[in-house]
Parts: structure tokens; C-alpha cells; sequence
């Protein structure tokens, strides 16, 4: 009993210790790796709102030998979801033992917190903790032309200009709109009902709207970066934008009233949206939450685990940056666009308006090899956009090719809340016509769903070259332009050209089946004729030899000479290499 007063001491004495605020400038007792700009924001406040990143990461390689779009999609949810499951429940019996605020994410297999210097200390030092990075809020979206002239109020007349540069009127008369294919975007939200938008808008019927699984809103009302004022509130069950910049970007990729005035890339697409900022300011977690929303879309008002890897869209549009050095860990959001990826979701992003230096293309998620990065040109002279930025990226070690490719981005005219158009400027209005681009080649294509290489290949190795040495090689592909102007029309016929043709027997004149045809490059596909002799052959151009082999088909005395009646329409475009399973290739017939 006389001891007890001595235990009681220590025990004071433990405690103390345990809550003395410890200075900013001491390590964390860690086994994980925490920013040091965690440590300065609880410099300012007690309090600060972190990314608590585990170890443990799925592996996702096996989803690319899975032969469909749906089947990757429901394989990379389910594997993310255990994964997250079994090694987040220690931290999270943790924090609900202590009451403290988190969200879950299962995308990058990490945990939102908001965190006291104590509390980072502890997690710290937990073995399944790789790593404490700041949630802070940052500007998404640097200001250029934001703003509409006065007179750019009324509904644009006819198709506009910068769409007619890339082609894509000429592939709405070849019949592909888009049709059956579902882009998305995160932004600052969207006036899901504007007279160029709502027809396109997955939740509307014609008739009445259901916003469950089409729209998510990130910004929540307990986040400590949001503030009071902006015009949507927070949570909102319906689609909604507090800024106008979401609107336009997605006017450029879908925009169409169907009363003549065409302002978008792919207007017979259906669209779905997540609001990731609030008026232009985002953060790492609000961009992850809305990834993780477009892998498997739930209903408004539910939860992750009530999402549907089917409904979730073909292409992501993102017109936004999150600087690593205002607290974005490139790491993390590098894994979460992975993820996406490898679900059969192509990522097209703005390359930033940091130029005209090289080396400007610096900030996530346009520094990423897994998306597909957008640099902006003026459609009305050809020149390229002052600001936008230019390559080489540097990421993890390595330096390589950005942007990827180029689109009109100056003085874009697109739909503003309210029912409004305007213009805007910048490498966020370029990168919607990339993503209404791809969705007018799958629709053209729909066996290229899911085949995100191949998307990027044919995007990429079609586009209209732009030698520039300014930044290095003068290629293409080069550090201004990347492979060149987007080139919609070429990609698409490069999708539907074919090879057509009919075997006879010389002597007779009668069509031959079961007749191998074949050309004088091994990437090449094969066909056989049919019942009638007739084949089709999809191709890569280039200068081939057609020839008939009825080796194992006919026997060999059944004719004296093969011959190859072609009907070909001519096609003349660039090279696209056989980069995919699915990737049909083209001809011109004058090569025969």
C-alpha cells in the first residue's frame, strides 16, 4: 500500500510527458515517413488534416489479362476493397476508440484524419503506416481569361471553330457522336441542366432526373479548408457549380442544345460529374475522393461500398493541378490514377499553365506516365498557348516526354452556369476536346473499351506532327507540342479503314473459300475467306504484298494462279503501330 502514491506519480509523470506539445522542429517517433509540412501546419493550429497512407497497396497486375472494360473494373474494386478491409482495421478501431474525425479510402488504400501533434506521433510509429502527408487546400485551377466578355452570353450559332480544327464535324457525319460511351469530370461542379448539358447528362430521363450514381460532391461541410459562402453549399444532391470553370470543360467535351448550337466534342455522349474543388481550391483528398467515385459511382448520400464498377465511365477529364509543394503528395494520387487505369478508364489531364519556360510541366497529375497530358494552342492562328506549360516532365528519377499531345485552349467558347456561354483560356479547356476526342474514337471502335494503350496509342501516333526544337528534339514528338494537334478524324478512320477483297481462280473466275490471306509483315492480322471468297483485313499502313497461301485449304492442283481483286477505299494517314490486342490498323491502297 505505501508504494501506491509512487505509482501514482509516475503514472502523472508518464502522462505529462505524453502531452507536452513537442516543437516543431522535433521528429515524429516514427517508423513512417511524415512531410515536414505537416509538422508547419501544427506550427499555426492545434489541429491539422492529413493523409495517413498504409503500407499495404494492392496488386493490380492481372487485371490487364482480363478481356472486357466491366470485368477489369469489377476485379480492381474488388481487390482494392480487401485490401483495405484487412489492413486498415487496426487504425481504425484506433481512431473510433478515441473519437476521432477520419474518411476511408479504399483507392489508395489510405485514411483522411484530423490529427493533433499527439495523434500523428501515434500513427506514426504503427507498422502498417508508410507514410503522413498534409491534406491542405490548394489552388487548382491558376487564373487566365476566366472571365466572359459581355457580349459572350447568348447561345453560340453553328459548330464552333476550334472543334471544326480537330475534325470532329467530319466524324459526326461519318455517324460516331460518342454514342454508348460515358465521359466523366471533376471539377468545380456543373449546371447539370444548362440547355447544352442536360440532354447528355446520364441521371436524366427526358422526362425527370435521378442523381444516384452520376454525381458525387467532395467538398463536405466538416472539412476544415471549406468556408462559408459559396453558392452550392456542401454535400449537394444534385449536380452543382460554384465557379463556372466544370460547366465549360464539360461543355467542350458533350456540349450540344440539339437546337444547332454544337460546342462540344462528342455530343452524343453521356456525361457524369464530381465537384473536387471548391471555387478552384481542391484538395489531395477531395481529387482521391472523386477518383474513387468514377471506379464504382454510388448513390448521393452513400458510401463506397454501394458502388457499382459497371456504371463507372470510360474516360476522366481533369482540368486541375495539385502542387507538391503546397502539400500534395505526387506519390499518392500517382497510385490512385494508377488504379483507375488499370480499371479501363483513360485519364486525360491539363499540362498547366506554368510556361512558356521548359521543364514547366511539373505538377500532378500532368507529371504522371499513366495520363495522358494536354498542352494548349490558339485554333485561330495555329501558334501555341504563351502559358502553356512545357516538358520535359521529371517524376520519380526519371525524364520523359510531356505533354502528350495539344488541343485548342485559347479563347474556347463553351456553356457557363445559369445557361450562359463564354470564353475561357488555358490548358483546362484543351484537355476536354483529348477527352471528347476519345470518346468519338470509341464509339467509332467500342472493342477499344477498356484498352487504355491502345486509346492513347491511336490518339497519340495520329495526330497532326508540330515539329518544335524550342525544348529539345524537334521531334515530333517534342517538349511544346508532344506527338502534335489532336486529329480526331484521322483517328477514327484509322479505326474503321479495312482492306476488302475477293480470291478467284484465275482460269474460272469462281470465288475460292477457305483461302489464307496473308501480308509481308508477322504484326499483320490473317484472314480467311468465306463460303464467297471474300476477306477483310485491317492493317497498318505501309507498303505491303497481299498474297493468297491455299496451302492446307485447297489442293494444290485445284488452280494454276491466285488472284486478289481489291476493293479498297484509299486511306492516307499516319503510322499507327500495333501497340494493343484490339488494335486495328489501316492501309492505303495505293500501296498495293
Amino acid at each position: 500500500m505505501k508504494k501506491l502514491p509512487w505509482l501514482i506519480l509516475c503514472l502523472v509523470g508518464l502522462l505529462a510527458a505524453y502531452y507536452r506539445p513537442m516543437p516543431s522542429t522535433a521528429a515524429f517517433p516514427a517508423q513512417a515517413e511524415v512531410s515536414p509540412l505537416v509538422g508547419k501546419m501544427l506550427d499555426g493550429q492545434d489541429q491539422a488534416d492529413i493523409l495517413v497512407v498504409l503500407r499495404r497497396q494492392a496488386d493490380l497486375s492481372a487485371a490487364a489479362f482480363l478481356p472486357s472494360k466491366e470485368a477489369r473494373g469489377h476485379y480492381v474494386v474488388e481487390t482494392l476493397r480487401a485490401v483495405a478491409e484487412t489492413s486498415q482495421r487496426g487504425l481504425r478501431t484506433l481512431l473510433d476508440g478515441q473519437g476521432v474525425e477520419y474518411r476511408s479510402f479504399y483507392l489508395v488504400n489510405a485514411l483522411q484524419v484530423r490529427a493533433d501533434r499527439r495523434l500523428v506521433s501515434v500513427l506514426a510509429a504503427r507498422p502498417e503506416v508508410a507514410r503522413i502527408e498534409p491534406n491542405p487546400s490548394v489552388r487548382a485551377i491558376p487564373d487566365l481569361d476566366a472571365s466572359p466578355p459581355p457580349e459572350a452570353v447568348m447561345a453560340p450559332q453553328g459548330v464552333e471553330g476550334n472543334l471544326v480544327r480537330v475534325g470532329a464535324p467530319e466524324v459526326w457525319a461519318m455517324g460516331y457522336n460518342g454514342q454508348g460511351i460515358v465521359v466523366a469530370g471533376q471539377d468545380t461542379g456543373y449546371d447539370w441542366d444548362h440547355p447544352a448539358l442536360i440532354r447528355q447528362y446520364r441521371g436524366w430521363d427526358g422526362v425527370a432526373a435521378s442523381h444516384d450514381y452520376h454525381w458525387h460532391d467532395a467538398i463536405h461541410h466538416n472539412d476544415p479548408h471549406t468556408a462559408p459562402g459559396n453558392p452550392c453549399g456542401f454535400d449537394s444532391p444534385a449536380p452543382c457549380d460554384d465557379q463556372g470553370h466544370g460547366t465549360h470543360t464539360m461543355g467542350i467535351m458533350v456540349g450540344d442544345d440539339g437546337l444547332g448550337h454544337q460546342i462540344g466534342m462528342a455530343p452524343g455522349a453521356q456525361w457524369i460529374g464530381c465537384r473536387n474543388m471548391e471555387q478552384g481550391w481542391g484538395t489531395p483528398a477531395s481529387y482521391i475522393e472523386c477518383f474513387e467515385f468514377f471506379l464504382a459511382p454510388y448513390p448521393v448520400g452513400g458510401t463506397p461500398a454501394e458502388g457499382d464498377p459497371s456504371l463507372a465511365p470510360h474516360i476522366i477529364n481533369n482540368s486541375w493541378s495539385c502542387p507538391p509543394d503546397e502539400g500534395c503528395g505526387p506519390a499518392t494520387l500517382e497510385s490512385a490514377i494508377e488504379a483507375v487505369r488499370q480499371a479501363g478508364i483513360a485519364v486525360v489531364v491539363a499540362a498547366g499553365n506554368y510556361g512558356p519556360q521548359c521543364g514547366t510541366v511539373r505538377y500532378p497529375p500532368a507529371i504522371y506516365s499513366q495520363a495522358l497530358s494536354v498542352g494548349a494552342f490558339d485554333h485561330r492562328t495555329d501558334s501555341l498557348m504563351y502559358l502553356s506549360s512545357r516538358g520535359p516532365a521529371t517524376y520519380g528519377g526519371q525524364t520523359y516526354l510531356k505533354p502528350d499531345l495539344s488541343a485548342p485552349g485559347v479563347a474556347v467558347y463553351s456553356s457557363l452556369p445559369n445557361g450562359l456561354y463564354g470564353s475561357m483560356t488555358g490548358t483546362s479547356m484543351a484537355a476536354p476536346h483529348v477527352a471528347g476526342a476519345a470518346a468519338l474514337l470509341l464509339s467509332a471502335e467500342p472493342r477499344y473499351a477498356g484498352q487504355v494503350d491502345a486509346i492513347e496509342a491511336i490518339l497519340t501516333q495520329t495526330a497532326e506532327p508540330k515539329p518544335d526544337g524550342a525544348c529539345g528534339d524537334a521531334g515530333p514528338p517534342n517538349h511544346v507540342w508532344g506527338w502534335g494537334v489532336v486529329d480526331v478524324l484521322t483517328a477514327v478512320r484509322a479505326v474503321t479503314g479495312s482492306l476488302k477483297g475477293t480470291v478467284t481462280d484465275a482460269q474460272s473466275g469462281m470465288p475460292l473459300a477457305r483461302v489464307r490471306i496473308m501480308v509481308d509483315r508477322s504484326t499483320a492480322p490473317v484472314a480467311i475467306t468465306g463460303p464467297a471468297g471474300t476477306y477483310t483485313l485491317t492493317l497498318a499502313e505501309g507498303g505491303y504484298t497481299v498474297t493468297a497461301d491455299t496451302t492446307g485449304y485447297l489442293p494444290q492442283t485445284a488452280l494454276d494462279v491466285v488472284v486478289i481483286r481489291e476493293e479498297v477505299t484509299t486511306l492516307d494517314f499516319a503510322l499507327v503501330p500495333a501497340r494493343s490486342l484490339y488494335l486495328p490498323l489501316i492501309i492505303k491502297s495505293s500501296d498495293l
